[in-house]
């Protein structure tokens, strides 16, 4: 098998030759080339990138639309990427890099696999989209329970990657816009999922990697309506998939980060944030799912969940730092199996 690598990058200077070094290594003897999809605000990361030694080919794609998603797609369309079997995606902010999970997901690939993507832990505060939405819809709705689907690092097969390329120009503008951002995430799992076995490569370590939570609404809007579309285009399994923990890592947080985090989610709540009385959490993400197979745009349900979302991910904070880590974990999991209890009930009343 020969393999081709992916590495986006927005101003990674301090960590893109280590992340180069490792994916270089995970490809040993098979990588045909590692190509730098950048869109930073100067040359430097381009640079760094271009003066790190490898076996495989390097090419660098400098002046790049800024977007990860449009970055990963310029990518995978370069010629270079055609001859390859196989294509590793790799998150260029990871400071603790890791070869060993890069070449078992390829491996998972050379054995079959459409996609392979890594599962690490998540520390508690994080992943808030990964663990209130986006896992247990994507378990509910297809009946692939991916503990961590919208992660960074992933391969995928080549009949994938002609898949994800078609479907990526068959969607939208709306949507594509999404796709072209952090929107790829979840439209490359979802539409790589319809062409083979998705399986996951266990990490008993968390990524070191920038946080998230300064990026909360660009995420959320850019994330969420390819995710929606997508699960509301399949067919609900009767029983749920087998469900893997969820692992959220413990680490405490300071009560002044804490505080900051609970005024961010309120100024973006504004006027409403002390008059919420909606449904309890998962149901509002239930009721999206089925907006959009009802005929509503994903985009506008997404928006309509956005308030929703703030308020789950705000009760979270405010009661996860006084739990046990046996007990958050717990309650993401019970969260998990009421959605596919909410799910089969919404789905049931439309057939």
């Amino acid at each position: 098998m020969n393999a081709a690598a992916i590495l986006p990058s927005r101003d990674e200077q301090a960590t893109i030759a280590a992340v180069t070094t490792a994916v270089d290594t995970a490809l040993a003897t098979m990588g045909t080339v590692v190509i730098n999809a950048d869109s930073s605000d100067s040359p430097a990361t381009c640079e760094r990138f271009t003066a790190t030694p490898t076996r495989a080919a390097k090419l660098p794609l400098p002046g790049l639309p800024r977007g990860k998603g449009a970055q990963i797609l310029a990518a995978v369309r370069h010629p270079q990427i055609r001859g390859a079997s196989a294509a590793l995606v790799v998150d260029t902010d990871t400071r603790n890099p890791d070869p060993a999970v890069y070449r078992a997901l390829l491996d998972r690939i050379h054995a079959g696999a459409a996609l392979a993507i890594a599962d690490y832990p998540r520390h508690w505060d994080e992943a808030n989209l990964t663990n209130h939405l986006a896992r247990p819809l994507i378990a509910a709705t297809t009946g692939h329970d991916v503990p961590q689907p919208l992660a960074g690092d992933l391969a995928l097969s080549r009949d994938a990657l002609t898949a994800v390329l078609r479907a990526a120009d068959a969607l939208p503008a709306e949507l594509r816009a999404c796709v072209d951002g952090y929107g790829i995430d979840a439209f490359l799992l979802l539409t790589a999922a319809r062409t083979g076995p998705v399986v996951s490569v266990h990490v008993d370590s968390p990524k070191l990697h920038a946080a998230s939570f300064p990026h909360l609404p660009a995420i959320y809007h850019q994330a969420v309506p390819p995710l929606l579309h997508l699960t509301a285009a399949c067919t609900p399994p009767v029983s749920p998939p087998e469900t893997a923990p969820y692992r959220a890592a413990d680490r405490p947080i300071q009560p002044d980060r804490l505080t900051a985090m609970l005024t961010v989610l309120k100024s973006h709540l504004g006027p409403d944030f002390g008059r919420y009385d909606g449904p309890p959490w998962p149901e509002p993400v239930v009721t999206a799912w089925q907006t959009v197979r009802s005929g509503t745009p994903a985009p506008e349900a997404a928006r309509q969940l956005w308030p929703h979302y703030l308020r789950r991910v705000r009760d979270w904070l405010a009661s996860g730092h006084r739990a046990a880590p046996g007990q958050r974990g717990q309650e993401l999991a019970a969260a998990h199996a009421r959605l596919h209890t909410a799910v089969l009930t919404h789905a049931g009343a439309r057939r």
